[in-house]
């Protein structure tokens, strides 16, 4: 008798204990989620009921994939499936979806608890909500930079927000733009804010290779598939598995290749060079082109089923030239980079070569920038970067040689006329700095002053040869 009421006394102290123990972890702002080596899981705390919006009766049991599909409270990267303990750990920002179909940023962290001898780690989950901690730093931020990326320019902003908008799916996206825009930074930006960003990012020119290797490249080949296949290789597909894949170039498939990338696109399989097993593409796929993909379908050279499937979210990069507001900042990230590779803490830009690089119509665009701003800082000898250090077709009118001014009277005149005198707004109506604007009004004003007094000297020699005929 002693005894039962000995045990009844250590039971009722054990549920006693087990009660507290989850009071203080109901009590904590974090969400915590305990599972097995099967993932059930076993302990589901209130702050994980208020992240999730599932309820712990839901919840407790089940597996972690089932009840949060497709992938799991970690998402598609999920640490536990790797089998080894080191594995297990993570430390890292996730989007998950709600029960109610809401997108969360959760900030989760993941590690293996301490296990009998012989028996599988359980894992730790804890979670934070942080979705409204990151869009307010996107909003202090997103003026100056995102992914590598800056500008403050309107369709620059547009673009750093449907970024962040085409993160929560995996739908294709096409990125278009002039060369040198930076389509693969905007690629590499969407993978990083998606929730395959634990992935790998696998980037492949299809205009760079011809269509026997890219095929190899992308679907990878058997041993014996061809001469030279002395052992199977992976393609592009079986390494973004997980991840992304990046077709830059997408535009320049030939209308066979087009036929299988679309094959793999509606069915999510393909097969290697040479095989018969049909592999499963668990990747998502964003491709990029400097062509006009509408164009080339109405001239029947893109198949039109492959550009909507391709274009399911599509993003245009605009030229520099159209962004001339986000130069100072393009410049300013460029030459921080140069100092970092050459050691000069002092390089910078004068305010006259700014004026000039305002006024280029950069057909190469943040690309050709790069270059110009590397050569510069070479020519440079001291630690301001002058007109004259610019490549030729740079620097301001004065600095040119003669015959390739693009300003001339005429139209200097007629944008005056049309801003009122106003000087400034002449200057961007011509297209050109306003300091390059004052000195050729200043060269123009000397070159008059000459000529009058040119004449002047003329009239009083024509006068004094009549004085002395008289």
């Amino acid at each position: 008798m002693a005894r039962a009421f000995v045990e009844l006394g250590v039971c009722q102290a054990l549920l006693a204990e087990r009660r507290l123990l989850t009071h203080v972890l109901d009590t904590l702002e974090e969400g915590l989620i305990v599972h097995d080596h099967a993932r059930h899981i076993f302990l589901f705390n209130r702050a994980a009921e208020r992240i999730t919006g599932y309820s712990r009766e839901e919840v407790l049991g089940q597996n972690c994939h089932h009840i949060f599909a497709p992938d799991g409270i970690c998402s598609s990267q999920c640490p536990f499936k790797e089998g080894e303990e080191g594995s297990l750990r993570r430390d890292d920002v996730v989007t998950f979806t709600t029960r109610d179909g809401e997108d969360r940023r959760l900030h989760l962290r993941m590690a293996p608890l301490p296990a009998e001898p012989g028996r599988p780690p359980t894992v730790l989950a804890v979670m934070r909500d942080v979705t409204e901690v990151m869009e307010l730093r996107f909003r202090l931020s997103e003026k100056y930079s995102f992914h590598g990326m800056v500008g403050r320019s309107a369709a620059m902003r547009e673009i750093f927000q449907t970024i962040r908008q085409v993160t929560t799916s995996d739908y294709p996206v096409l990125i278009t733009g002039e060369s040198g825009t930076g389509k693969e930074l905007v690629a590499r930006a969407i993978h990083q804010e998606s929730r395959r960003r634990g992935g790998p990012f696998v980037p492949i020119n299809c205009g760079a290779l011809p269509e026997s290797i890219l095929e190899s490249e992308l679907f990878g080949h058997v041993r014996g598939a061809f001469t030279g296949a002395v052992r199977d290789k992976k393609g592009r597909f079986d390494l973004a598995h997980g991840g992304t894949l990046f077709l830059d170039e997408v535009g320049e498939l030939s209308p066979a290749f087009q036929v299988k990338l679309l094959r793999v696109l509606q069915e999510k399989r393909f097969e290697p060079v040479g095989g018969e097993e049909s592999r499963h593409a668990d990747v998502r796929v964003i491709a990029a082109t400097n062509r006009d993909l509408s164009a080339l379908v109405r001239e029947g050279k893109f198949r039109e089923d492959l550009f909507y499937r391709l274009a399911v979210v599509p993003i245009h990069l605009p030229p520099l030239r159209d962004r001339r507001e986000d130069l100072p900042m393009l410049v300013e990230q460029i030459l921080s980079e140069i100092r970092k590779e050459t050691g000069r803490e002092h390089l910078r830009l004068s305010g006259q070569a700014l004026e000039d690089l305002l006024a280029y119509p950069w057909p190469g665009n943040v690309r050709e920038l790069i270059n110009v701003l590397q050569y510069a800082s070479i020519r440079a000898a001291g630690g301001l970067i002058e007109p004259e250090n610019l490549p030729l077709p740079l620097r301001s009118e004065a600095e040119r040689p003669a015959g390739r001014f693009k300003l001339s009277r005429q139209r200097v005149e007629e944008a005056l006329q049309k801003s009122g005198g106003n000087r400034k707004a002449a200057a961007r109506m011509l297209g050109v700095g306003r300091a390059t604007l004052y000195r050729y009004l200043e060269r123009e004003k000397k070159s008059t002053s000459r000529r009058g007094a040119g004449r002047r000297r003329r009239a009083r020699k024509g006068a004094n040869r009549g004085d002395d005929l008289r």
